[in-house]
């Protein structure tokens, strides 16, 4: 294995991508998968805070389009994020090793509220932080709270995981000519509608500095080739 090229990084998972093969729900083999290679990042030095979205079990747009209230929805969304977080915290120590989970809103039972500083001891500590429910607040997506703990704990960098090996101009799975990009600025991402992450949150990362790697999740050893540093997928940096 490389030596980690990064001290701390944020790591956004889709819920979906938790489903496996199925439509919806958790795939237990999935969450094995990547438990164990969120270990082996640990266990190489590297800080790792986590942000999951909800899609595998609901997403509040998609409630508001059934009729259900966008404020309710989204907030049904963000207990979805808490459950997920749960299920990966329950899988990383069963590894071995120390975790916290930390909510955006207030559910003492189950997560710790977030505080900029303690998560940040707590990454210091070489505790796994999973940031769960968002950023707490309706209409803004797990791609913005996942810039947004970057952000506020420091991070050299943000990783996005998806289902395909980077950006591409267009749908690669529609299309066979689609072209994928090595490097793209913030700029160029939003103004060519590339769908990185949703505008709001590149904008964040433009304003901040803050470079994003999107990979695929799919392909074993990518997440850690990624905290490592390595040229895989897409890097958005600045102009």
């Amino acid at each position: 294995m490389s030596a980690p090229r990064y001290r701390r990084i944020l790591l956004k998972l889709s819920g979906e991508a938790f489903a496996g093969s199925q439509d919806f729900g958790l795939d237990p083999v999935t969450f094995t998968r990547l438990a164990e290679e969120v270990v082996q990042v640990a266990q190489s030095g590297v800080q790792i805070g986590i942000v999951i979205g909800g899609g595998n079990i609901v997403r509040g747009a998609s409630l508001s389009e059934w009729g259900v209230d966008r404020v309710t929805g989204d907030n049904a969304g963000m207990l979805a994020t808490i459950i997920n977080c749960l299920c990966m915290q329950d899988a990383l120590e069963k590894r071995g090793v120390f975790t916290r989970l930390m909510s955006a809103i207030q559910i003492s039972q189950v997560a710790e509220l977030f505080i900029r500083r303690r998560a940040i001891r707590h990454l210091e500590k070489g505790r796994i932080v999973l940031f769960a429910a968002g950023t707490g607040n309706p209409y803004f997506t797990t791609d913005s709270a996942a810039t947004l703990r970057a952000i506020e704990t420091g991070c050299d960098i943000l990783l996005k995981a998806t289902n395909v090996d980077g950006v591409y101009d267009k749908d690669p799975n529609k299309h066979a000519d689609a072209k994928r990009y090595d490097n793209l600025t913030y700029t160029d991402a939003i103004n060519r509608q590339l769908k990185v992450m949703d505008t709001s949150a590149i904008a964040l990362c433009r304003e901040n500095e803050m470079p994003i790697r999107v990979f695929n999740l799919n392909v074993p050893g990518n997440l850690v080739r990624a905290a490592h540093g390595e040229d895989i997928g897409t890097l958005v940096t600045g102009d």
